[in-house]
């Protein structure tokens, strides 16, 4: 391999952010399609591994706030409807939108001058990132349910805060024929992060657990304790990288000549930006991005409990997810990467969306199964499939909206949007299991995802300006 993980970055090509691009089948522009081989070696390159070891680093804070901390509480003694609510710190995720602006523009005192301005706000998220964790590694929520949830805050503030920066680090990092690549490799570590986070937490504390007289392994905080401090420890994987990945090449920006003038440049024109580049149809946009991924999420925070109360032990669910699931991930972020670059975003965005709905259906099946360890192999292998494939060329489409000037704060608006509907709705997904089962709550969320593919449907025939 001719580049490193320190190599110089290259001059940045302006991309041009159009739905039409995002929409085409790749070759709007009468531009041919690269071949099997061009397609392929784009993986050897280094912007494409810096972002699939910065991935991990993005995917491992919010199964620790969400699916594996719900698990955590379960084993604890904390009802379903209280885990159901507190799944809401992850609504963090959905305004980081309010200080992304800052993040775009707002240099940390002394560390940007050291590393840049990417650079230096990855860094800074991820060291609190790893305080907050040691932070909820000390505490017992059987005793003290109140300092886990404060920590559990600043992880989500904090992790939110490190896709702003990573977003953008990624969007500058190269043109946008390579943006799916990256989306790609970026997946590909987020959900080898996810599969760390919520299998090998669960294999570590499975571990770190001690048995009775009776050889029974009941609730122990020190098991978890010891699983939460090496996740902690696992974010110096990230930490490595921002230091010795180079800094995007700087876009510099006309300065500002009163405080009137900066908020209209980094708080008001992002926005103003994306309106005017897609006008009308700015709303359809904006409400496919609301909704294409409310399935898997509002299924999420129930997913652990489910597998508690269904009887499977912390092993198993570990080794299960920790091998077929990760096998499945990877084949469908990959695939997710390549058919987006071969076929349009479009069309791997409608199969995403269908995919992911149908994937909902099998653990209602799975519930229908009792204590099945053979179901539970192929039904989280069909949940990770899908879920890479549509997670993949989601990435890309967003991607393909930004504008490069306000590449942080409209993409960080995107994935805001992506978040908060469905994390709102699975506040209350436990009071719903509570009142009509697993089976039924399964199955709506599957339903919620039918209005996603008319969305995707109406998208992909709009034809849009192609310049900025």
């Amino acid at each position: 391999m001719r580049e490193t993980l320190s190599d110089k970055p290259q001059p940045l090509r302006q991309p041009t952010p159009h739905f039409a691009a995002a929409a085409s089948d790749g070759d709007a522009a009468g531009s041919p399609r690269p071949g099997w081989a061009q397609t392929l070696l784009v993986y050897t390159e280094a912007p494409t591994l810096r972002m699939l070891l910065l991935g991990f680093s993005a995917g491992l804070p919010l199964l620790l706030v969400f699916g594996t901390l719900s698990f955590w509480l379960r084993e604890a003694g904390i009802d379903r409807t209280t885990i159901g609510y507190l799944s809401w710190v992850g609504l963090a995720y959905g305004f980081k939108w309010v200080w992304a602006p800052l993040v775009d523009r707002l240099p940390i005192p002394l560390l940007t001058r050291l590393l840049g301005r990417r650079r230096s706000w990855l860094l800074l998220s991820q060291a609190v990132i790893m305080a907050a964790l040691v932070g909820m590694a000390l505490t017992d929520p059987k005793l003290a349910l109140l300092p886990v949830v404060w920590c559990a805050l600043a992880v989500a503030f904090a992790s939110a805060t490190q896709d702003i920066a990573l977003d953008a680090f990624r969007i500058e990092s190269a043109e946008v024929q390579r943006q799916a690549a990256l989306a790609a490799a970026y997946q590909t570590g987020y959900r080898m992060a996810m599969i760390w986070a919520g299998a090998g937490v669960l294999w570590i504390a499975a571990r770190a657990e001690v048995v009775n007289a009776a050889g029974v392994a009941t609730y122990q905080h020190g098991a978890w304790q010891t699983a939460y401090l090496v996740m902690a420890a696992s974010m110096l994987l990230g930490v490595v990288t921002v230091l010795f990945s180079p800094e995007p090449a700087r876009r510099e920006l006309p300065p500002a000549r009163n405080a009137a003038e900066w908020l209209q440049s980094a708080l008001v024109e992002p926005f103003a930006d994306f309106l005017r580049r897609y006008g009308k149809h700015a709303v359809l946009i904006l409400m496919l991005i609301a909704v294409y991924r409310i399935s898997d999420v509002v299924m999420g925070i129930m997913a652990n409990p489910f597998y508690v109360d269904m009887g499977y032990t912390k092993d198993e669910v570990a080794t299960v997810t920790k091998i077929y699931g990760v096998i499945m991930t990877l084949v469908g972020a990959f695939l997710g990467g390549v058919l987006a670059m071969r076929l349009g975003v479009m069309r791997v965005l409608m199969l995403g969306a269908v995919l992911s709905a149908a994937s909902n259906l099998l653990f209602a099946w799975l519930g229908s199964r009792g204590h099945d360890v053979q179901a539970l192999v192929f039904v989280i292998s069909a949940d990770n499939l899908s879920s890479g494939i549509a997670s993949a060329a989601f990435i890309a489409y967003l991607s393909s909206l930004t504008n490069i000037n306000y590449s942080a704060t409209q993409y960080a608006l995107f994935s805001s949007m992506m978040l908060l509907l469905p994390k709102f709705l699975a506040g209350y997904s436990g009071v719903f299991v509570d009142a009509f089962g697993y089976a039924n709550f399964f199955t709506v969320t599957a339903l919620l995802g039918l209005p996603v593919l008319l969305l995707v449907w109406l998208a992909s025939r709009m034809k849009m300006p192609s310049g900025p």
